[in-house]
């Protein structure tokens, strides 16, 4: 009998964890009787009852496994301590939030008997607040430039064959992007729509300053695309500086006189100068990513694994 396994990181999500283990439970009993079932939690360093109410599920059911980390290390610290702990034929990883469908689950297993070896539950629709929307639909919209097949709303809810999980496992980078990483392997995927439900317990955790970093860090591991932005600044940035002297001759051979105005040559310093600071800034982006590769620390530290 092939083995899910169900990867599920955790951060502040008491009661929400409990729901979407019995949830999760009553569907493979139900829908899924030909599959064993496996629930791997990890507990990113959560500092409410989040562990104990693990630890209770675990005392109850010998198919759970809790991973719990020493502190809070991130989703993508979690989603890789997760995948590397599974021992499933097939894994599928999900938020512990209630916000995905667990109703799919079963399309998605027919999906990879139909020999796809990655189904990828994309987010067609989502009822989170206005600015979520838009500054999702900004984000995949630049994303989409270097990686097309990311489908518009990006995705997170996944279900991996074994291969796809082992090859996963295999690259051992910081800061990286799970949605390109996983298309970068290049087996055989189905895409399959799905509302993204409201949060009905507890709030996200997903501050301003995270959801900076996790943009940045798809950005950047998924193109060069900032790179060359900064090559194309600088061409368009030296046509104009060579056309704004040769206006500047002109005036001086043919009326005699400098080229008129102290404003203009405020607003050019000003917008090099600009411009100088962002493309410092994206360097400093880069710089500061390899200096994190270069020192290897590990992506997470394991408190205990129950």
């Amino acid at each position: 009998m092939p083995t899910l396994s169900f990867v599920i990181p955790v951060y502040r999500n008491e009661r929400a964890v409990t729901l979407t283990y019995q949830k999760l439970r009553a569907m493979v009993e139900r829908d899924l009787p030909g599959y064993a079932r496996e629930f791997v939690f990890v507990d990113d360093g959560s500092d409410d009852n989040s562990l104990p109410e693990l630890l209770q599920l675990k005392a109850s059911d010998p198919t759970v496994r809790v991973v719990s980390f020493t502190r809070n290390f991130g989703q993508m610290a979690a989603i890789q301590a997760g995948l590397k702990t599974a021992t499933g034929d097939l894994v599928l990883h999900l938020s512990a939030d209630l916000q995905d469908p667990v109703e799919l689950i079963p399309q998605m297993v027919r999906e990879f008997e139909n020999d796809h070896e990655l189904v990828v539950a994309y987010r067609q629709g989502r009822e989170d607040k206005l600015t979520s929307r838009i500054t999702s639909r900004l984000f995949y919209s630049v994303v989409r430039m270097s990686f097309p097949q990311i489908p518009p709303g990006g995705f997170d809810y996944v279900l991996m064959g074994r291969r796809v999980v082992d090859s996963f496992n295999q690259i051992e980078v910081r800061n990286r992007f799970f949605q390109g990483d996983l298309l970068w392997l290049g087996y055989k995927t189905a895409f399959l729509p799905y509302t993204r439900a409201k949060r009905e317990i507890g709030r996200s955790q997903y501050n301003f300053a995270k959801r900076l970093k996790n943009s940045l860090d798809a950005i950047l591991d998924s193109s060069y695309l900032p790179i060359r932005f900064i090559s194309l600044i600088g061409v368009v940035t030296a046509l104009v500086g060579f056309a704004y002297a040769l206006n500047i001759i002109y005036y001086r051979l043919v009326h005699g006189s400098p080229f008129p105005g102290w404003a203009p040559i405020m607003v050019v310093l000003l917008v090099i100068g600009g411009l100088l600071m962002v493309m410092m800034g994206i360097i400093g982006e880069y710089v500061w990513r390899i200096f994190d590769e270069v020192r290897r620390k590990p992506n997470y530290v394991i408190g205990r694994t129950y």
